[in-house]
């Protein structure tokens, strides 16, 4: 099952353990029940401290469990193989179930020990989704961590039934105690968010207590970090509070024109960002806080304050805001109500739940051109549908998209309804030009039409908005308001690009870098420092 490199990848990282790890497999006859215990076997053989055995009584086979053999209450449970982008989460099952500490502040262990109540969660992912690690990771940390705590992580495509008999059509999809609990990527923090019940109060507790700061960066994608890192480097006291930090980079599969970096993938520039804050000391990173509204400072070298959708007041002489932008819906009648059944938005974590089936792929742009490609070596039949005439993506993209058989390419289309009861069943949509309307039975939407800006919050606070809602800023950053600068895709910069979006960040920041020099107010920052 495992190739060299990642036999020593793994027998590396297994000399890290602690104590002893026992691997408990529940299987049957087939191929894939095989194959987990060649797996099983393999790993088992590269540490004396971790055994392997098949007697588990499971109703899930193939599955097994990942446990500490000296407190086998707290495991973890996987169902079908954590290979591809899962294999580091089984790596780190491994890890932490053998005592090596997870890279996590004490503080969010304390809080998971804290949690009170008996918590079984079902996660269901793909091998192919990028966004499904951070909430296997999460799931599986709190299971080793409290033993009230149970995860069983599932592969859709093992356990094919099962998906369609719990209506799961996009991943990460997570229940807890048999119930939905949350469809879509999420971190440990924002798991314990939602089961914690005081983590609310203490989150806004918490940022009340913050010191105003020098700049405030509002958004934590390429923009915000870049502006950031650059304010730090000043020597700024500098705060960055991002309702999830990364963005829109989360979301983002191969990334691969952005210079000196021949191809990465969005999580991992993610985690890069990351570690390069926290590597600043100047810098203040607040995740999971969502702004609600802006109050301007009245005067140069006031406060702006940002008020927090939990309560809390953020102040700051300087803003730089970058919210950046979301995945524009398409408005008509049965998308939100199917959302998750049928209509998604990601192709590359949700593609693989409609094997062998219809989907239709909505906008011809570079994404869904893209998306439609992806999609037709995995389903059956894709629909491209184009409201304008012609398709606007690349040539290249084009050209490869209308070398595909099982490809239908539909223009001057408008999307008009999609129908279905408990799953997507079909869609209905409008001819641009003769007003004649068609019926297309299939089981998947995917929407791929562009980006709206994240600035609704802004509304009343005097930030100047362009009709399509993005925050007006002139060449060097500034809004209309005084001290306070924007980047990145929330702005009317054209060309919604990560190098683009830095770079703005970057420009932001020695902006606000120079109003401040400008419009002294030292010792108020003295006083606050």
């Amino acid at each position: 099952m495992l190739d060299k490199a990642m036999t020593d990848q793994l027998k590396t990282y297994l000399g890290n353990l602690r104590e002893p790890v026992e691997l408990v497999a529940s299987l049957g006859d087939d191929q894939k029940s095989a194959q987990t215990r060649e797996l099983l076997e393999e790993i088992a053989a590269l540490h004396p401290d971790v055994s392997a055995s098949f007697d588990g009584d499971a109703e899930r086979r193939p599955s097994f469990v990942i446990r500490r053999a000296s407190d086998p209450a707290r495991w973890v449970r996987f169902a079908g193989l954590p290979m591809g982008h899962e294999f580091t989460s089984l790596v780190l099952a491994l890890l932490w179930a053998g005592g090596h500490p997870p890279r996590v502040d004490a503080e969010i262990i304390e809080q998971i020990e804290r949690l009170e109540g008996d918590f079984a969660f079902e996660m269901y992912f793909s091998l192919s989704c990028h966004n499904c690690p951070d909430v296997v990771q999460a799931l599986t940390l709190m299971a080793l961590v409290n033993p009230r705590i149970t995860a069983t992580l599932i592969e859709g495509g093992t356990y094919q039934d099962e998906v369609e008999a719990r209506n799961v059509m996009a991943v990460p999809a997570t229940f807890l105690n048999g119930e939905p609990f949350y469809n879509g990527k999420m971190s440990l923090e924002e798991v314990l968010a939602r089961v914690d019940t005081g983590a609310g109060r203490r989150a806004a507790e918490k940022l009340a207590a913050k010191k105003p700061f020098e700049v405030l960066v509002i958004g934590g994608g390429p923009a915000g970090v870049a502006a950031s890192v650059y304010t730090a480097r000043k020597g700024i006291r500098t705060g960055i509070a991002a309702e999830r930090f990364g963005g829109q980079l989360n979301d983002t599969l191969g990334i691969e024109n952005l210079p000196g970096t021949e191809y990465t993938e969005g999580p991992k520039l993610v985690a890069d960002l990351e570690r390069q804050v926290a590597a600043h000391d100047a810098i203040d990173a607040m995740n999971l806080a969502q702004a609600s509204r802006l109050v301007p400072a009245r005067e140069a070298g006031d406060w702006h304050e940002v008020h927090m959708e939990n309560g809390a007041v953020l102040k700051a002489r300087s803003l730089i805001l970058s919210t950046g932008a979301r995945w524009r819906a398409l408005g008509v009648p049965g998308e939100q109500e199917l959302r998750n059944k049928g209509v998604a938005y990601c192709p590359h974590c949700d593609g693989p739940l409609f094997k062998g089936k219809r989907v239709a792929v909505i906008g011809g742009g570079n994404s869904g051109v893209e998306a439609a490609i992806d999609l037709a070596g995995i389903v059956g039949h894709v629909t491209l549908i184009e409201y304008d005439g012609q398709l606007r993506a690349d040539e290249v993209l084009q050209k490869k998209l209308r070398s595909l058989s099982n490809v239908d390419i539909l223009t001057s289309a408008q999307t008009t309804r999609i129908a279905g009861k408990d799953k997507v069943s079909g869609l209905t949509w409008k001819h641009r030009e003769s007003g004649q309307e068609h019926d297309l039975e299939l089981e998947g939407v995917f929407v791929q039409i562009g980006l709206v800006p994240n600035t609704e919050w802004l509304k009343d606070s005097g930030i100047a908005l362009s009709r399509h809602g993005e925050i007006e800023v002139d060449a060097r950053g500034g809004t209309s308001v005084p001290g306070v600068f924007a980047a990145g895709d929330c702005t009317t910069t054209p060309y919604k690009q990560i190098v683009v979006a830095m770079g703005e960040g970057s420009k932001a920041a020695l902006s606000a870098f120079d109003y401040l020099i400008r419009n002294e107010s030292a010792g108020k920052v003295a006083q606050a420092a």
